[in-house]
């Protein structure tokens, strides 16, 4: 592994996949118990992308005081059925909602019929529990949840929005497998904004794999401007990225 810091975020890099899941399992675990030495109970915001397939499969082997612990997660696809396998609540479902005995897991609904009430629901629910962890990934255009660059805004007033998705974006989506073609993607999503994802307290950032070594360039060597929206992970104080020597490969170290 190799270190180095970029402004405050902490940059770890790994030779595989693989590793960079269990050492972010590790760290977020760590995290998790002492937090939970102060603090009857936790937030934590998951991602959910197949970016996040080792730190997740690693994390739900740990033994933690999962029911001390509200989960929620970061933006929704606006208008699939309700059992659609591409539903990211479906995805954390599987992965490790279900496989691990959370105090809670709170849900967007992309089929609400009023959106922006359930922009205000869930919103309340982030107010009512502050994000203590939220763990994030990055996406192939640089954006964060659903934030892509022509709707990231990083004085954002909202905590949750409605958002249309650009096309780089949806293209990744079937990059990822997750739909057969760009058609098959929703156009919408619902998703937390810039200024809420950074409000926690504690932001790891996982993002292994070639597809995303342009993001990670940009993250790291660009100007902070929201054209880029993960380079402002950069300002938080208590942030860490994590990226493999795929993501890496763009970056003179």
């Amino acid at each position: 592994m190799k270190e180095i810091t970029v402004e405050k975020l902490k940059v770890k890099i790994f030779d595989t996949r693989e590793e960079l899941g269990e050492i972010s399992a590790d760290d977020v675990s760590s995290k998790i118990r002492e937090l939970l030495k102060d603090k009857e109970h936790i937030n934590i915001v998951f991602a959910a992308a197949p970016s996040q397939n080792e730190f997740l499969a690693s994390l739900r082997n740990r033994d933690l005081e999962w029911d001390r612990i509200n989960a929620f997660h970061m933006d929704e696809y606006v208008g699939l059925d309700k059992d659609a396998p591409q539903l990211f609540g479906n995805f954390l479902k599987e992965k490790i909602f279900e496989q691990v005995p959370f105090r809670s897991v709170h849900y967007f609904d992309g089929l609400a019929d009023d959106l922006e009430d359930e922009c205000a629901r869930y919103a309340g629910l982030l107010n009512r529990y502050p994000t203590d962890i939220c763990i994030l990934g990055i996406g192939e255009n640089t954006h964060l949840a659903f934030c892509d660059p022509h709707v990231a805004d990083f004085n954002d007033r909202k905590v949750v929005k409605v958002v249309d998705l650009d096309e780089k974006n949806r293209n990744q989506q079937v990059n990822d497998g997750m739909f057969e073609t760009i058609d098959d993607v929703p156009t919408h999503a619902l998703t937390l904004t810039i200024p809420a994802l950074l409000k926690s307290e504690f932001t790891y950032t996982i993002v292994p794999g070639t597809a995303k070594a342009d993001a990670i360039y940009h993250t790291l060597e660009s100007e902070m401007q929201e054209n880029y929206p993960s380079t402002i992970l950069r300002t938080h104080p208590n942030g860490i990225l994590y990226i493999d020597k795929d993501s890496a490969s763009k970056l003179d170290v």
